[in-house]
């Protein structure tokens, strides 16, 4: 995963206390007070943690959630805000803008921010979770990472994604050219979509990104090329399979040129390495060998001519597509009930420690794991 496909960095954020002395003025609320630090901590500590699975995160990202929403849906019966949403600041970095950490006192923030951080993690999940950004007070700023060209970016990227394994397995297990072309055009189209979602973003931080999004839509061209060409000489029109070969090799050239320009882009994320990959190479060899056995029998057999123009490729797949999973926030945690909610009192004002001056809360990097590269002849997504 990490030398095939490009990640952008996840999501920092400072810690938070949530120590509302004064204001949670009983033994109930102070011990949702002490779960929403504990929840939040372990869901932070599940970003990085080798062992953690998708059920685990699910668990992890449920358990907090459902604190959290104490402090944003209603309570009281009434069609009032939440009064404990704007109790709190929160601060997250953005996943194309470095170190730089912009904060809200919002609890709505908290928690698109947080689930982009898990959308990142656990991507098929991705395409629901930008539901609950309209509702943040503050709009949101280009480039920042609930930017719907962002948001947009990284749903259609986990599609293209998704259908990558299901071409390694259609491959694998030898299914027809036809439906491997089709795929392989679906899923560089996705690419090139992702792609022109980011041009008109800032270049210094969207380049390297795009870059990757480019190597990989070329790449998958060269495999509806390489693939179309062959249904083509299967119905012995060798001239043109030749001319769609032809056309392979180019694609495939330019996503290898791409693969050395992105590696030289500066810019945030994992720098991926597909051109040294096996899948990668793979093709390669596959697109020389089948273009020699199509001009061979051309020579012998056929002698079709070659057209001047590569052939339109008008593929539509209808197997193996991926359709994106419905994301649903957890229920509220049965912790809040209105008589709970009622003894959070505002009025008194969280007790600070006068003595002692406030420190700007650091937001540190996430460390991710190094993951090694795998000798294999597929892909794996995370």
């Amino acid at each position: 995963m990490a030398h095939w496909f490009h990640r952008n960095p996840l999501k920092a954020t400072a810690p938070v206390s949530f120590n509302f002395y004064g204001v949670a003025s009983s033994p109930a609320a102070n011990k949702i007070c002490n779960d929403l630090r504990a929840t939040r901590a372990r869901l932070l500590e599940m970003f990085t943690d080798l062992t953690c699975n998708p059920e685990m995160m699910k668990n992890a990202t449920d358990a907090y959630f459902a604190l959290l929403q104490g402090f944003i849906v209603s309570l009281d019966g009434t069609t009032q805000e939440n009064k404990m949403r704007f109790i709190q600041n929160f601060k997250w970095t953005d996943t194309l803008q470095g170190n730089a950490a912009s904060a809200q006192q919002d609890a709505v923030f908290e928690l698109v921010s947080m689930a982009f951080n898990v959308a990142v993690w656990y991507t098929k999940f991705a395409s629901r979770l930008e539901a609950h950004i309209p509702r943040l007070i503050t709009a949101v700023e280009k480039g920042r990472d609930l930017e719907a060209r962002v948001i947009d970016t990284y749903i259609v990227q986990c599609q293209a994604e998704a259908q990558e394994v299901t071409i390694a397995r259609a491959i694998e297990l030898k299914h027809n050219a036809t439906i491997v072309a089709a795929l392989a055009f679906e899923t560089a189209n996705f690419y090139q979509k992702a792609d022109h979602t980011l041009n008109t973003l800032e270049p210094d931080y969207s380049s390297k990104w795009r870059k990757y999004l480019q190597l990989k839509q070329h790449f998958y061209m060269a495999y509806a090329y390489c693939y179309h060409g062959q249904t083509l000489l299967s119905s012995d029109k060798c001239g043109e399979a030749i001319r769609s070969l032809q056309e392979a090799e180019k694609c495939y050239s330019k996503a290898e040129a791409l693969c050395k320009e992105y590696r030289q882009t500066k810019g945030p994320g994992s720098t991926a390495k597909p051109s040294e990959q096996l899948f990668f190479l793979k093709l390669g060899g596959l697109i020389k060998n089948t273009l020699e056995k199509c001009q061979r029998e051309n020579g012998f057999i056929y002698f079709h001519k070659i057209p001047a123009d590569a052939p339109q490729l008008e593929l539509k797949a209808s197997y193996g597509l991926a359709e994106p999973v419905s994301f649903e926030f957890p229920a509220l945690s049965e912790q809040w009930s209105p008589g709970v909610y009622a003894t959070f009192d505002l009025t008194k004002g969280a007790k600070d420690d006068k003595a002692k001056p406030k420190q700007e809360e650091e937001v540190k990097p996430v460390k991710e794991p190094d993951l090694k590269p795998q000798k294999d002849t597929g892909c794996v997504v995370s």
